[in-house]
């Protein structure tokens, strides 16, 4: 068997084992450089970006399945239809006693995608006294201007289609704030409900006004948004159409469904061995059995086999004190029956599973609030009592106003009317336009308090006069509380202006105007209450706990009074069946109290706060006391935007992959897999090689050293060193001899400094454990595909073409010339002089040569 096919076997392939494309859940490394805890909005933005360096690998576990495209996801008209359905975890609360003692679903994305291929569709990033905020609460970089150019970074904005529309509908845009070359399409769809005119010619007739653009920042009005919609075929642009598929054979960039994390490998701490192990007679797959939504556990995807981890290096990881842990890697499961599978990360763990699975995942794994930890047993492994509190949501109240106008076309008539619907289904599968475009509630209005209420002041008096435990859980730690108190003034500033939203009301053009407080101050806890991964979280949002909450919606249900009042609304001919046009203040809080449900945006439970403000993480979204472990979704939202929250959380994922690849650029950050792949087979001795006893041809020394840490150095004299730049420009314009021999001469000793792959080479061949026939089938296999295998992990092609050649042949090329290796003995001058330009490519390309 020739020494160059040995070589693509032994030591070859499990390199490009490193780089080569991957389809969805193909076998894993044993380690990555990044490992990302779920693949919905967040984790996919951050995977994909991270895996733009072609230096490192990244693996994306999700526990959810990629969707098939199916209609109800795709098709606008179908918007929250599949809410309690196949993609759904079907989570609940616990029982809301605040109100009427009913539990509520708590739907959450459970697939590649997570929420964005569940929700509304609704694209608004909220204030920037939002954001502002978070920088004054101790996080700086985070103002509006820190986070404006992710915002614009992640999408591609199409203005209206018709300036005539746009005009009618108020739908201005300011170009220096959106983006116009991101992965998520962002547009508008091809119908509108003339309602919407109605609607905010309202608002304007009592005060409210409407914004010029609220991509600006500015949302204390009434504003027309866009949604995920892609223009030109009229479908969602959910995270894994923009993120994931058009990157999918990106050789470094792994994902796999269908897989549970259940727990973080810590360095120096034994994981609980009733999360570690497998169960039985419990929840199976993790998900709930929400009251209420269609299906339950009877349309959960379907359980993936765990991909079998392929053997290989076993990784140094640096070692690590108790005040800063350390991160090793992820154990996951597709079942509690099932065992656990293992994987190791070389450099960082991204948490990025959501606001209740994250904090559900730092508790299994031993991070959280001692006290509660250590009532179930689990080994504390740091004490961060703001884990999983600081819940904070989005509530809203349903109303029920029918317009009785039959001249206005209403949503209502597409399940009411099937003639209507079937014309506007053959329409939009024709011609992407009608109503099926336009399933997205997108005349939406976020009013600020002192302009629709008397009230406001009184309100807000009531507000500051609370002492910061009044309306808490009992038994926070101190530094939650303090946390509160930070937060709660930063609100009650901000509420008393004509400048920051109150609420916001969610126009269906159909009857309802939905109310949904924006800036809350009541605050929930989500927590676990067992070692078992696959026991879903507790979730207490705890919805009004705070008066000034309830407060504010008595306050928008009457000014809805007023709205219908209007001019323009009043032709339309509503009738107030819920609230009743008469209600008082009590049949108003009984509306509230039964009506209350989650508009899907719990947030702030691993909030981005100062540590002795009960923070979990810093401005970098590194965990405290932690070397390695971030946190990358609506978690860490000190307090959660006046928005609908999928953009704000894709320019979260964008902002902080620039924060992660920055700490990767530091001096101190760790090597990359490929990197550490190469070097952990060289013996752990200093050696030089003596350039006397191998012959490079005329003027050519090269000198190979290797450090007892493995750090590689070699040198070429009286050739220059060559960086990766001049090499892969050479080698695009060049094929003869002397490039190749200065790409090879500089490091070709190191490949048979590599002890274990010369044993494998000599043993191989010893032992004839190939016979011929397998050997010829095996190389013409290897010649018909290196080509395609080389250049796809950016080896130009004049080289992969010489790498082909001479497998194809085995015949001198113009890429081998020189007398290489001889000395070391074993093989044909070609494939020698073939083997050192594939390993001077992998140290260039890589720069493992310190260049």
């Amino acid at each position: 068997m020739s020494t160059l096919l040995i070589f693509l076997v032994c030591f070859a392939w499990p390199v490009l084992g490193l780089l080569y494309g991957r389809d969805l859940n193909a076998p894993l490394l044993s380690s990555y450089d990044y490992i990302v805890c779920g693949c919905g909005i967040s984790g996919l933005v951050v995977a994909n970006r991270l895996s733009e360096d072609y230096g490192i690998n990244v693996l994306c576990i999700e526990a959810g399945q990629a969707d098939d495209y199916e209609a109800v996801i795709q098709v606008p008209v179908y918007v929250g239809a599949d809410i309690g359905g196949t993609y759904d975890w079907d989570l609940s609360t616990v029982p809301q006693m605040q109100l009427d003692g009913a539990a509520r679903p708590m739907p959450q994305g459970k697939a590649l995608g997570g929420g964005s291929i569940l929700n509304a569709m609704c694209w608004n990033r909220g204030g920037q006294d939002d954001y502002d905020a978070w920088a004054a609460l101790g996080n700086p970089g985070w103002d509006w201007d820190g986070i404006l150019p992710y915002f614009m970074k992640s999408e591609t904005y199409t203005p209206v289609y018709s300036e005539q529309v746009a005009a009618e509908y108020s739908i201005n845009y300011n170009p220096a704030v959106h983006g116009l070359s991101g992965p998520v399409q962002v547009s508008y769809p091809k119908y509108f409900y003339p309602q919407s005119v109605n609607f905010f010619d309202a608002l304007n007739y009592l005060g409210v006004p409407t914004e010029f653009d609220q991509a600006e920042g500015s949302t204390a009005g009434a504003a027309f948004v866009p949604t995920d919609l892609d223009p030109n075929n009229q479908t969602r642009s959910d995270a894994r159409v923009a993120y994931y598929d058009p990157y999918s054979t990106r050789e470094n960039f792994h994902v796999i469904t269908g897989q549970h994390v259940t727990q973080l490998i810590i360095e120096g701490v034994a994981g609980d061995p009733a999360t570690g192990n497998p169960t039985s007679g419990g929840n199976t797959d993790g998900e709930g059995t929400a009251s209420g939504n269609t299906g339950g556990l009877n349309f959960g995807p379907e359980i993936a086999p765990a991909p079998v981890a392929v053997p290989g290096t076993k990784f140094v990881r640096q070692a690590s004190s108790p005040s800063s842990l350390r991160i090793t890697g992820v154990q996951f499961a597709p079942n509690a029956t099932a065992p656990r599978q293992t994987v190791y990360a070389t450099r960082e763990v991204i948490v990025a599973a959501g606001s209740l699975h994250s904090t559900q995942l730092l508790e299994l794994s031993g991070i959280g609030p001692a006290a509660l930890l250590e009532q179930l047993g689990i080994t504390v492994a740091l004490n961060l009592p703001g884990v999983g509190n600081n819940l904070q949501d989005h509530c809203l109240v349903g109303t029920f106003y029918p317009y009785n106008n039959a001249s206005y076309p209403s949503p209502t008539e597409l399940t009411t009317n099937e003639t209507y619907n079937t014309e506007c289904e053959e329409e939009y599968y024709a011609d992407k336009t009608g109503p099926w475009t336009a399933g997205s509630p997108n005349a939406l209005a976020f009013p600020p308090l002192p302009l629709i209420s008397n009230n406001s002041d009184a309100i807000l008096s009531n507000a500051s006069s609370q002492n910061p435990t009044d309306y808490l859980l009992p038994g926070l730690d101190s530094t939650v509380i303090a946390g509160f108190e930070a937060q709660k003034q930063s609100l009650i500033t901000r509420l008393g202006t004509a400048t920051s939203a109150a609420y916001e009301i969610i126009n269906n053009n159909a009857g309802s105007l939905t109310v949904s407080v924006m800036h809350p101050l009541s605050r929930g806890v989500c927590y676990i209450n067992s070692p078992d991964p696959f026991e879903p979280p507790v979730i207490d949002p705890r919805w009004l706990s705070n008066p000034t909450d309830r407060s504010v919606l008595i306050e928008a249900l009457k000014f809805n009074r007023q709205i219908l009042a209007a001019p323009s609304m009043q032709l339309l001919q509503a009738a107030q069946f819920v609230p009743p046009v008469d209600a008082d203040d009590d049949a108003l809080n009984q509306v509230i109290n039964n009506g209350i449900r989650t508009e899907f945006h719990p947030s702030g439970t691993l909030a981005m706060l100062p540590l002795d403000m009960g923070g979990v993480v810093d401005p970098t979204l590194l965990v405290y006391g932690t070397q390695n472990l971030r946190i990358v979704d609506a978690s860490i939202f000190p307090l959660v935007p006046a928005a609908h929250l999928q953009a704000v959380v894709y320019a979260v994922a964008e902002k902080a992959a620039d924060i992660i690849k920055s700490a990767a650029a530091q001096p101190s950050a760790a090597p990359s897999s490929v990197s550490t792949a190469v070097q952990s087979t060289i013996p752990a001795t200093t050696q030089a090689i003596d350039p006397s006893t191998i012959d490079f041809g005329a003027g050519i020394a090269p000198t190979l050293s290797i450090s007892t840490t493995g750090s590689v150095s070699a040198s070429s004299t009286p050739l220059p060193d060559i960086t990766t730049s001049q090499l892969i420009s050479s080698t695009q314009n060049n094929t003869d001899a002397s490039v190749v021999q200065i790409m090879a001469s500089t490091v070709t000793t190191l490949i048979w400094t590599l002890s274990d792959v010369q044993s494998t080479i000599t043993t191989a061949s010893a032992s004839s454990s190939i016979d011929a026939a397998e050997s010829s089938s095996i190389e013409a296999s290897i010649g018909s595909s290196v080509i395609a295998v080389l250049t796809s992990v950016g080896i130009p092609p004049p080289l992969a073409t010489s790498f082909e050649s001479a497998v194809a042949t085995q015949s001198p090329t113009a890429a081998a010339t020189s007398d290489i290796g001889n000395a070391q003995g074993g093989g044909s001058e070609s494939e020698q002089s073939l083997i050192a330009a594939f390993i001077a490519w992998i140290i260039a390309f890589f720069h493992l040569d310190g260049q």
